[in-house]
């Protein structure tokens, strides 16, 4: 078994996104890696952001030649994510989610917090929890947005952000989650079609949204986040499914402005951390947290 850090490339991109495809192929509640179009380039490119800003982090485990694992990971402010961890089915059982696992935690050491995004796999589960991670059980929202149910939306404005809000942002995240996004938010900027912006005396936030995805959102109160979503949602174009994910308990907020708007509600994997409690109000990305 030969480990060895994921080079930025397009090859090498490509192989962690086949292994993630084949791991989560068939796995019930987790989301496929896409196998073409926008989602696709986006992808590639998360994979290789994370290359660049965090090399040591990075793993792919070969067997004989071949690719069998990966695991991607990152620092931020003291707070270590696994943003992604996959093994093929085939090399599943016999220690090499271990040895990448324990790599990718070397490159957290040190870090008080961690956070990540966990699959419906029991197995997944049982590794994550020996590894001393809370596992808090987590939601989705997902269907066509029902307009009749979106409400006033009072007396908070909401405005297009860009790069100019990067204070802002780092600010807020700081505030949600005791760390910034730093170098992730050039990456969401870039990729994804909105960042909304709240900033008021009584407190800011922000959102992005992707066709009918909620990628992230994190606010300083309650009362922002909802009106955050609320508009997030209003966006989603017509006959577009809207999608929002990794809701635990904490986030009632989001389950009742989902539901208002006609949204179903299921349950999905697991929102995982250590050293700290789950951000709110807060919906983390699935590839950056």
């Amino acid at each position: 078994m030969i480990l060895r850090q994921v080079k930025d490339t397009a090859a090498d991109a490509e192989t962690v996104r086949q292994i993630a495809r084949s791991a989560f192929a068939g796995l019930p509640g987790a989301a496929t890696p896409p196998a073409e179009g926008p989602r696709l380039v986006q992808q590639l490119a998360r994979t290789r952001h994370l290359v660049r800003t965090d090399p040591e982090g990075c793993w792919i485990a070969e067997h004989d030649g071949e690719a069998v694992g990966a695991a991607l990971s990152l620092r931020r402010e003291g707070v270590w994510i696994l943003a992604l961890f996959v093994v093929l089915p085939g090399a599943q059982g016999k220690g090499v989610g271990r040895l990448l696992l324990e790599r990718a935690a070397a490159y957290g050491r040190g870090c008080l917090r961690g956070m990540l995004c966990a699959s419906p796999s029991p197995a997944a589960a049982r590794r994550y929890r020996r590894a001393g991670f809370t596992l808090h059980p987590t939601m989705g929202l997902r269907g066509p947005v029902d307009r009749a149910g979106l409400l006033d939306p009072g007396d908070i404005p909401v405005h297009p952000g860009g790069p100019v809000h990067r204070h802002l942002l780092d600010s807020v995240d700081r505030r949600a989650r005791g760390a910034a996004h730093g170098p992730d938010h050039d990456f969401m900027l870039a990729h994804y079609e909105d960042l909304l912006v709240a900033d008021t005396l009584a407190g800011s936030g922000y959102c992005y949204r992707d066709g009918g995805e909620v990628k992230l959102l994190a606010a300083t109160s309650k009362r922002i986040a909802t009106r955050l979503l609320r508009e997030a949602l209003a966006r989603v174009p017509d006959g577009e499914e809207a999608v929002v994910q990794f809701l635990t308990a904490e986030q009632e907020w989001a389950v009742d402005v989902g539901l208002e708007v006609g949204l179903t509600l299921e349950n999905r994997g697991y929102l995982a951390v250590r050293g700290m409690r789950p951000p709110t109000p807060y919906l983390p990305s699935g590839g950056f947290l």
